[in-house]
């Protein structure tokens, strides 16, 4: 009877639920965690680039590019500690030099100079290009190509305006340019304004000499017509500061020595004076040595 009875008894079976999930546990706080190590490394790598020279970053794109290349001479690792140490290729970049053309190395005082110099003398030569194709097509000196002479000199580019038989830029015993000779040196004043170097305007005669007014003679009448030359020049654009002297020679200096009453003797020399030219004429002025 009692084993009947215990039969009869129900059987209860409990389950203890685990808490969580059993499919993927903690396994998430790992992957952020990752994620977030990489986003940090992300920011990180970023603020680097923008805190980072042109010449680091050629180091650096130099040495994944090359790795070899950036070893020494003698072929040993430039890593700190050995191989897979850290590259000191990165932590020395200040005294690496990127690869630059012969024009950007560092130039000495006497080549620089020389460069200079030479870049001048090309500019002058473009000048007096330019000069010559003005004079040979514009209208305005149709008359008178053959009494421009341009050349260049040991100071600048020399622009003479010479008289001709029957074409003389002044009246005989005047300062006052004729019509034409103003036209010509406006003409010519459109050009050299464009210009940075300094100008020397000079007046010249021939060797007959003017008795026409007392105390007043060749001396005088040429450096008044270096100044009237200078004065159409400046109602061409040339500015006051442009203009580094005005002289008047006379006689002194011929154009044709051979023949001294030679008409071609009477001319203004307007010279594009050489930088140096320019400033060992301030020199001269100021006693500098």
């Amino acid at each position: 009877m009692a084993e009947e009875i215990e039969k009869s008894k129900p059987l209860i079976i409990k389950r203890v639920k685990k808490k969580g999930h059993d499919f993927h546990g903690g396994s998430w706080k790992v992957a952020f965690a990752d994620f977030a190590t990489a986003m940090m490394a992300f920011f990180l790598l970023l603020w680097l680039i923008g805190s980072t020279s042109e010449e680091e970053k050629q180091a650096i794109s130099g040495y994944f590019n090359d790795p070899q290349g950036m070893m020494d001479k003698t072929g040993a690792s430039p890593s700190v500690i050995g191989d897979g140490g850290a590259n000191t290729a990165v932590i020395e970049m200040e005294a690496i030099k990127p690869e630059v053309d012969e024009e950007e190395k560092e130039l000495s005082e006497d080549e620089i100079q020389k460069l200079a110099e030479e870049q001048e003398a090309a500019r002058l030569k473009a000048l007096k290009d330019t000069l010559e194709s003005m004079v040979e097509n514009n209208q305005a000196f149709n008359q008178l190509k053959d009494q421009v002479i341009i050349d260049i000199t040991p100071a600048g580019l020399r622009i003479q305006i010479v008289d001709k038989d029957k074409r003389p830029m002044f009246d005989s015993g005047s300062a006052e340019p004729k019509h034409y000779s103003k036209t010509i040196l406006r003409k010519l004043a459109s050009v050299l304004k464009t210009v940075p170097n300094k100008l020397s305007i000079t007046g010249h005669t021939d060797a007959t000499p003017y008795l026409e007014r007392d105390n007043y003679g060749n001396w005088e009448l040429s450096a008044d017509r270096a100044n009237s030359a200078r004065r159409e020049l400046s109602l061409g654009g040339i500015k006051e500061t442009q203009v580094a002297r005005i002289e008047g020679f006379a006689s002194s200096i011929l154009f044709d020595k051979n023949k001294p009453h030679n008409p071609v003797n009477r001319r203004i020399a307007i010279i594009v004076l050489k930088r140096s030219v320019a400033e060992q004429i301030e020199k001269q002025v100021l006693g500098i040595e």
